[in-house]
């Protein structure tokens, strides 16, 4: 049996359904602000869904081969067993590179697409090297601490980051199974280029990017802007590759700008 069981799923609000995928090596509790402050004081404005992805949070990972094809359609069953036609999907990271793959995958299930802090080119050799190394040494030691001994979450973080959202980070990194750290890293690594993919979209499209996101710069982010036929790029000062977390107001301007322009479609 290849499939995990159902994903744990949060998720608030009653209005259009929008679907937040989180970062690697996080879950969906990344997503707390997002739930709590998108669907507005009536909770009607959007339904925000934050499901775990395989191996993260409460969702199993299952005996599949490595592949974000795979989570792009745990994704699609998540749609159809809550009976959801089409949906605003987004992603942070590693998050993205799933709605890309959902998108290659299941077009006509997206009604917008969000992509932030994360790219559409895939790994160069180096990158994929660095996966593997990684992959190896958490299965080696049954244990995630590489990413604190490469301080992971300093990377995730803009340059003066709040203590508390440090600890935040690093507590949510300690989470991760190194089962699933590895089997993510393996999948990304595989992942391909998916401009194509963006460019063949017919919906509206928000990309957003910490200005000092050195994981994902920003002209990886003007690189889908420019490939999405109708897409808004949002570039939020003073902040690194966990935007939503460093500056959730902003953050969550910029996705209820694409829900609004999702509405008039």
């Amino acid at each position: 049996m290849t499939l995990p069981t159902a994903p744990a799923v949060r998720e608030s609000g009653t209005g259009f359904p929008l679907v937040l995928l989180h970062a690697f090596p996080l879950s969906a509790r990344m997503w707390d602000h997002q739930r709590e402050l998108i669907p507005g004081p009536s909770g009607q404005e959007a339904r925000v869904i934050t499901p775990d992805q395989r191996g993260f949070g409460s969702a199993a990972l299952g005996t599949a081969e490595p592949s974000l094809d795979l989570v792009a359609d745990d994704l699609l069953r998540l749609l159809d067993d809550e009976g959801i036609e089409r949906a605003v999907v987004g992603g942070l990271s590693m998050g993205g590179y799933v709605a890309m793959a959902f998108a290659r995958r299941h077009p006509e299930r997206l009604a917008g697409l969000l992509l932030a802090d994360t790219r559409a080119t895939a790994d160069d050799d180096r990158a994929r090297t660095n996966r593997e190394r990684i992959a190896q040494a958490v299965l080696a030691r049954d244990s995630v601490r590489i990413l604190a001994e490469e301080k992971l979450e300093e990377t995730l973080l803009g340059p003066a980051p709040m203590p508390e959202l440090t600890a935040y980070v690093r507590e949510l990194i300690a989470e991760a199974p190194p089962q699933a750290v590895a089997w993510a890293q393996r999948a990304m690594a595989a992942r391909p280029d998916s401009l194509d993919v963006l460019a063949g979209l017919d919906v509206p499209a928000a990309v957003i990017v910490g200005e000092m996101d050195t994981m994902t710069p920003l002209a990886e982010a003007q690189l889908m802007a420019d490939a999405l036929p109708d897409a808004e790029l949002t570039v939020i000062p003073s902040v690194g590759h966990l935007s939503s977390l460093e500056a959730p107001e902003t953050f969550n301007g910029a996705v209820r700008a694409l829900l609004r322009r999702v509405a008039r479609v």
